[in-house]
């Protein structure tokens, strides 16, 4: 037993200088694996202070503040509607024409009773000189000529009432003729040519588009920095011209099923918006001076929170950072960072920290 202790003692020697052995070339292996990792490409920017506007955003609808519905001011029947559904009228255009044959008798039946009034005045004028010359020669009584008086004063109220009947009936035959009270479109012929109309009858419909109205629906916790006068940013699906408004009214309660705060701005005479279409709205709380603005594809979400990464000797480095504002496909970043850094863009989604980088030429 003794004689054999020494080659033990020498086999266990070598097994333990192998494992040793074998330990630092998994070592030196991992080591060389790590020295000669493959860099990822990626493509850069750098944090600058800029002014940007803080603003809020919020969709909602057109209506039209002018949609007249004409409607027949006389009794009288249709000769004839000059407009169909969908044209497009002017102001003052004739929409449709009643008959006045009615109001013409009318007419000639006042007329005739002016000149009958107007015939019983003078000759009770002249009747009133004789009797006056006589009272004046003391051959009559003044009562006499008080009462001639009285008579030719009640035919001059007479002929007053007459003559504001021809006027009236006059009026009423211009009614005959209806004219279009602003710019718009048809939108909808409510009678036919023939059709007796009485007085209130609807007969056609104009939509305008000179004046409509924004109602934008925005969150009930950014109303305190609502206010009128405020500069808003107006889009329509319709057409390509922005309008730039300013809020006209808030509306002073909160929309109980949305929790929204109705806020409304005019839009005047613009081309191609049309009442009853959405509309984009942007209003402009303010501005910010010097933000600090990245690409958003910049931040990305890592289990320490939202980081970018910031590049140093080919090195991309983790840093967290705090957001802002979002327009445009910038964010702000609050903390973190410093003006100047160079930071990740595309492929920030790809790091750890203390990644080997390759910047991609621009």
């Amino acid at each position: 037993m003794k004689k054999n202790a020494p080659l033990l003692l020498v086999a266990i020697l070598s097994i333990l200088l192998s494992a040793c052995s074998a330990k630092d070339t998994a070592k030196d292996k991992k080591e060389s694996e790590k020295n000669t990792q493959k860099p990822t490409l990626v493509t850069v920017t750098q944090v600058k202070n800029q002014a940007i506007e803080i603003t809020e955003q919020a969709v909602g609808s057109l209506e039209g503040l002018t949609n007249p519905t004409l409607s027949a001011e006389v009794a009288a029947r249709v000769i004839k509607i000059h407009v169909n559904t969908g044209q497009s009228v002017k102001q003052g255009q004739l929409i449709a024409t009643l008959d006045a044959s009615d109001f013409g008798m009318q007419r000639l039946e006042a007329q005739a009773e002016v000149a009958r009034i107007e015939a019983l005045l003078a000759n009770q004028s002249k009747m009133v000189e004789r009797n006056q010359a006589l009272v004046n020669k003391k051959f009559i009584s003044q009562n006499a000529v008080d009462n001639d008086m009285s008579q030719q004063n009640a035919l001059k109220e007479q002929l007053a009432g007459a003559k504001a009947r021809v006027g009236s009936i006059n009026h009423n035959s211009t009614k005959t003729k209806i004219f279009a009270p602003a710019s718009g479109n048809v939108e909808k012929k409510l009678v036919d040519d023939g059709e007796f109309l009485r007085i209130g009858d609807p007969i056609v419909l104009i939509v305008s588009k000179q004046r409509l109205r924004a109602h934008l629906p925005f969150p009930e916790h950014i109303g305190a920095k609502l206010k009128i006068g405020l500069k808003v940013r107006l889009s329509t699906p319709t057409s390509d011209k922005t309008v730039v408004a300013v809020i006209h009214e808030l509306k002073p309660m909160i929309t109980e099923g949305s929790r929204t705060l109705d806020v409304i701005a005019d839009v005047f005479d613009a081309a191609g918006w049309q009442p009853g279409a959405s509309v984009t709205g942007t209003v402009i709380l303010g501005d910010e001076p010097a933000a600090a603005m990245v690409p958003e594809q910049s931040v990305v979400l890592r289990p320490a929170g939202e980081v970018v990464y910031v590049v140093r000797n080919k090195l991309a480095y983790q840093a967290i950072v705090t957001t802002g504002l979002r327009q445009n496909g910038m964010v702000e970043l609050l903390s973190g960072i410093n003006a100047g850094d160079t930071i990740v863009v595309d492929g920030a989604g790809f790091l750890t920290d203390k990644t080997m980088v390759k910047v991609s030429p621009k």
